[in-house]
């Protein structure tokens, strides 16, 4: 048997000794409940039930902790036998005592029955409880024997591995400090054998790099010779080019001043013309309203010179103002 049956025993045992006890129980209220309440004075026939009641509770009180202690595998004393059989007494006394007083018998056996058989079971559920705890002990330590067996026979296996293991290891640790021994060998040789070569391939590199070095120092010295007589053309020809555009820039500023004293001229000798004896020509007159302008003689002055109204000369002014704003936001941008 395995402790899943085991388990599935005790749980039978407990399912049916509880449904035992409860239609014991059941049935002892019911029985005893009349014979109570006809012993009772009428003020207090409602407590009848309580005594069925209270017995049954100790029997209910001896059946789980004895299932308790049997689980444990203790035992409790004399004193939970006494109570047990005492509780059995008295719900069978409590149960044919209706039927005694009637001297009927056949209700003395009926009423018997489930009192002992609550009796009956309880005393054979705890020798079951206490035969399955036995039963799963020696299971247990069956189980706990086997598994020690195992666990040493594994533990053997496992150090006859680790010897093997271990002897392999060694061995191949011999092989392989041999064939190191072997291989440091041979690559002191291949090394005593490269160090010759790289020592003649650096030498003959040396060589060849010298002469690659004066090659390049000599290819350096040409290219500087070289640089620097670019720089010295470069210089001078941005010393001419300096100084053609100075000579360009002084050549536009004399021809800006004679454009300038020109332009002077011809306002002065329009503005020194004095008043016409008629009405100028309007070119004539767009002429001297411009020396006017740029003279700043006030409009009505200007409007006397050409001999146009004051209103057209306010409306030239006006246009040479606007066309002198964006040249003059192009200076200050600039």
């Amino acid at each position: 048997m395995n402790s899943v049956q085991i388990r599935s025993a005790e749980r039978a045992l407990s399912a049916g000794t509880w449904l035992i006890v409860g239609g014991a129980m059941l049935f002892s209220i019911l029985t005893v409940t009349p014979l109570m309440a006809a012993h009772t004075a009428e003020q207090w026939r409602w407590t009848a039930p309580i005594l069925p009641l209270v017995v049954d509770a100790a029997v209910v009180i001896v059946v789980r902790l004895d299932s308790v202690l049997a689980r444990l595998g203790g035992h409790g004393g004399r004193w939970p036998v006494v109570l047990r059989w005492m509780t059995g007494s008295m719900t069978l006394a409590l149960n044919v005592a209706d039927s005694a007083l009637k001297s009927d018998l056949v209700g003395v056996a009926v009423h018997a029955v489930a009192p002992l058989l609550l009796i009956v079971t309880a005393e054979t559920g705890l020798a079951y409880r206490r035969a399955i705890n036995t039963a799963q002990a020696a299971h247990e330590a069956r189980q706990k024997a086997e598994q020690r067996e195992r666990e040493e026979a594994a533990t053997a296996r496992r150090e006859a591995a680790e010897r093997r293991e271990r002897e392999a290891r060694e061995q191949a640790a011999a092989e392989a400090r041999e064939q190191r021994e072997h291989e440091a060998r041979l690559l002191r040789e291949q090394a005593a054998r490269e160090e010759a070569a790289r020592r003649e391939e650096r030498e003959r590199t040396e060589a060849r790099e010298r002469a690659e070095r004066e090659l390049r120092e000599r290819r350096e010295r040409e290219r500087e010779q070289q640089q620097a007589e670019r720089e010295r053309l470069e210089r001078e020809a941005s010393h001419r080019r300096a100084a053609e555009r100075r000579e360009r820039e002084e050549r536009e500023r004399r021809e800006q001043a004679e454009q300038q004293e020109r332009a002077e001229r011809g306002r002065a000798a329009l503005l020194a013309a004095g008043p016409p004896k008629k009405k100028l020509l309007e070119p004539q007159a767009l002429e001297t309203v411009k020396a006017a302008f740029a003279a700043g003689l006030p409009v009505r002055a200007a409007a006397e010179l050409t001999g146009w109204s004051v209103g057209w000369i306010s409306s030239r002014y006006q246009e040479l103002r606007d066309d002198m704003a964006p040249r003059t936001l192009e200076g200050v941008n600039q």
